[in-house]
């Protein structure tokens, strides 16, 4: 007796999910056909696969890389729950690959590879990073303003419980920040990995330091000095398009540095050099804070993956490990570190709901690969926050005078300082209105 289409197909979805235990999913194929996973019970979310192409990939060789494109051509998509949709996903992409999936891989990351090195030079050169940069951030500032809030703060915020909001949370972090280095009115801060400003002029406006803030993104540094300027804080507050190894002969000129999202760009070849930069930076006493994203020591490293490629090209990201090694080694000590995993996917998920609901208007900016992009990376990352599989941690380093840290025996400080007060759309130079170009 012949096979009925439905029931092949059955079988063939059966196959793939052997032994899936995730939460309970769907699957609506172009037609209609729907299938749920096993146990049953009501789905989280639905998959939904938009052509028999997508359907095969599915089985035949599946990997960060071919999933995530198909998603953001719309072959994929998700109804429901979108961040339940990664235990799918992981599903998929642990299950046991060919010799010869695997080969033709690795061929065709070799040939990316090539191709990036021809086109924008060696990876962490200064014109390959300043290309990566470029191409992740310099989208339209308006594009990013609905989701990021009215302090256009692209880092994980702090939260003091669930319910806080994005624009509350980002401005406890900015505060946390300025209280962990103790910036005190009249101090020299740089912000390395400035973004559109935040920082600076938050330092500026509520601890009275004279901020400077560097960035590879032009997009960024003249947004950040136009918020700077309509702030009316140019006495105090500079933001410049350099990168961080053009400060290298410049000693000793600040009292405080901080680099928050900036880390994960240096790569490891590089990590001595930057860190043996920002001692350089610092006057005998001084204090750097670096706020980074880090790889779990355990967790699995994907050889494809689909941030590399899409979203951040030439991103890499170290071991705590490894990263706090680098910075002893240069002579920095380190005085505290504080993990921030569980706020980085409480930030990513108030993102994706900002990016969902100003869909259709964030649409009118940008293509629509473009938005799907950075849904599926900002979703994913949550997801693997969750997992533990990265975290991301604030280090406070010392540059010791002599011996002295010139810093307090304890943290007290840090949390009976009295909350700074927000800020008014005037001097953070933005609003949650979507300005069309």
């Amino acid at each position: 007796m012949a096979i009925s289409p439905e029931a092949r197909r059955t079988r063939y979805l059966e196959t793939i999910f052997k032994g899936y235990e995730g939460p309970a999913f769907g699957i609506r194929l172009w037609d209609g056909w729907r299938w749920s996973s096993s146990p049953p019970g009501d789905p989280v979310c639905t998959l939904i696969v938009g052509n028999s192409k997508a359907l095969a990939a599915l089985a035949t060789r599946p990997n960060e890389i071919t999933l995530g494109e198909a998603f953001v051509r719309g072959d994929l998509g998700v109804d429901g729950d979108i961040f339940s949709v990664f235990a799918v996903a992981g599903h998929l992409l642990n299950r046991p690959r060919t010799v010869r999936q695997q080969w033709v891989e690795r061929g065709a990351r070799a040939v990316v590879g090539c191709t990036e090195w021809l086109r924008h030079g060696a990876l962490h050169s200064q014109r390959r990073d300043r290309a990566s940069i470029e191409y992740h951030y310099d989208q339209p500032v308006e594009f990013f303003r609905p989701w990021l809030g009215r302090t256009l703060v692209y880092s994980c915020a702090y939260f003091h419980g669930d319910s806080d909001s994005i624009d509350t949370a980002q401005e406890q972090k900015l505060d946390l920040i300025c209280q962990k280095l103790r910036l005190k009115p009249g101090e020299r801060f740089l912000d390395i990995g400035c973004g559109w400003g935040g920082l600076i002029l938050h330092a500026a406006a509520h601890h009275g330091v004279h901020a400077s803030g560097i960035t590879l993104s032009r997009t960024q540094a003249e947004t950040a000095s136009r918020r700077i300027e309509q702030a009316g804080m140019t006495d105090r507050c500079k933001a410049e398009l350099r990168d961080y190894r053009d400060l290298e002969h410049e000693r000793g000129q600040f009292d405080k540095i901080a680099s928050v999202g900036m880390f994960e760009h240096v790569g490891l070849k590089n990590l001595r050099l930057y860190f043996r930069i920002a001692r350089g930076l610092l006057r005998p006493g001084g204090v750097f804070l670096n706020h980074a994203i880090a790889r779990g020591a355990t967790a699995p490293v994907r050889e494809e993956s689909f941030i590399a490629k899409c979203v951040f090209p030439g991103g890499h990201l170290v071991t705590l490990n490894e990263a706090v090694g680098a910075a002893e080694s240069e002579g920095l000590e380190v005085r505290d570190v504080e993990n921030l995993r569980e706020h980085y996917e409480l930030t990513l998920r108030r993102w994706v709901e900002g990016l969902r609901r100003n869909e259709k208007a964030l649409l009118r900016l940008v293509p629509t690969a473009t938005y799907r992009t950075w849904l599926l990376y900002m979703a994913g990352s949550a997801a693997a926050f969750r997992r533990g599989d990265i975290a991301v941690f604030q280090t406070l380093l010392s540059r010791p005078d002599r011996g002295r840290s010139v810093l307090p025996l304890t943290r007290a400080d840090w949390y009976d300082a009295r909350p700074a007060e927000e800020p008014s759309p005037a001097e953070t130079g933005c609003s949650n209105e979507i300005v069309p170009r």
